[in-house]
């Protein structure tokens, strides 16, 4: 089978594609490598910067390739917006994509329509992004993501999208709850892939004998993403337990070297909104770091996992409840750590080895 996958988010598609070839398929990914995460991609779609003549070569770009894109059998892309171009402009090569190959489908991945308008809503989930127990979260960018994505272009293009490909693959429990209703005919869930061969376990750090807690910091979303909150929680902590934990910060650095900042550590500190841990979290957990982060019943129950339990699941509040709840589970017993970080590497290799997932996608595709 010829697979096209068009986009990145996180290392998703070029891990996806790792098991797919190693299934025997033929597999190219085309991405802009999530940008400056740099994420490893067969052909490379960079947009340079928004100035004129870097759009008009980026252009320029898009039509030399698509003639190479054509005569797949299958094409998956990351999101309704998979280029980097105003919505508007995405129609026509999303158009021709569609006549020129195979059956083409669409990844729930991340920020879409459905997921700003479903987590935006009362009742969907406990908390979100956009409301914690009933009340509107209003931070810069979830106010630029309800402009953006439920009114004008991108909603259109969204729309658009979701109706007309053929089939729809949510990766995370939220993004397939925010799918479920309107498309459940043509909606699947599969896991985010992990290619355990390729990860390097973590390290042991005699020089410092304590819990090494490894935060990953993205500048512009930092409250977005609840990390301010999680620092401060920290930053409490620490002063409980001075001599017993450090806390590492990597901020906006390229995947390669925040994988190996990663491998020092003992505790990852992950997203505060999220219910289930996305491909930054499992990339620690196959590493055998213990998250901190989105460890909810309901994305165990979609799994069908009845027995493990590896995350310190942390909910919204105030930053002294997030570290007493961290305090709880990771101070008050010393066999906590050690029975946890094996957990997370049986729950990677349980539900997110790639080569598995990649069977499932070819299930999906068939």
């Amino acid at each position: 089978m010829r697979i096209l996958l068009l986009g990145e988010y996180s290392n998703v598609h070029w891990t996806l594609a790792e098991g797919l070839r190693a299934l025997g398929q033929d597999v190219t990914v085309v991405s802009d490598g999530d940008r400056w995460k740099g994420y490893k991609r067969d052909i490379d779609l960079r947009r340079r910067s928004l100035g004129k003549l870097d759009t008009l070569g980026y252009l320029w770009s898009i039509e030399r390739l698509l003639p190479r894109l054509r005569g797949y059998d299958v094409v998956q892309i990351i999101n309704p917006v998979f280029l980097d171009l105003r919505a508007e402009r995405i129609f026509r090569y999303y158009k021709r994509l569609r006549r020129q190959n195979g059956k083409l489908f669409l990844g729930a991945f991340g920020i879409d329509k459905l997921w700003v308008q479903e987590g935006g809503k009362p009742g969907t989930f406990r908390y979100s992004d956009f409301f914690i127990d009933g009340t509107e979260r209003h931070t810069s960018e979830t106010e630029e993501m309800r402009s953006s994505w439920l009114y004008g272009e991108k909603a259109r293009l969204n729309d658009l999208v979701a109706q007309d490909c053929d089939g729809i693959i949510a990766g995370l429990y939220e993004y397939y709850v925010c799918y479920r209703k309107q498309f459940a005919h043509k909606l699947h869930f599969i896991p985010f892939p992990v290619n355990h061969s390729a990860i390097t376990p973590k390290t042991p750090h005699p020089e410092y004998p304590g819990i090494r807690f490894f935060v990953g910091v993205q500048r512009a979303r930092s409250a977005y993403k609840g990390t301010d909150i999680l620092l401060e929680a920290l930053a409490l902590l620490k002063a409980r337990h001075r001599d017993e934990m450090e806390i590492v910060v990597a901020e906006n650095v390229p995947f390669d070297e925040y994988s190996r900042m990663m491998d020092s550590s003992d505790v990852l500190v992950d997203q505060l909104y999220s219910y289930t841990p996305a491909m930054n979290a499992l990339l620690a957990m196959a590493k055998g770091l213990v998250v901190v982060g989105g460890g909810e019943e309901e994305q165990y129950q979609l799994l069908g996992e009845r027995e493990l339990r590896p995350i310190v699941n942390v909910r919204p509040g105030s930053p002294a409840d997030i570290a007493d709840a961290i305090e709880r589970q990771l101070f008050s017993d010393a066999r906590a750590l050690p029975r946890l970080s094996d957990e997370s590497r049986r729950y990677t290799r349980r539900w997110h080895d790639h080569i598995q997932v990649a069977r499932q996608y070819l299930n999906v595709w068939a």
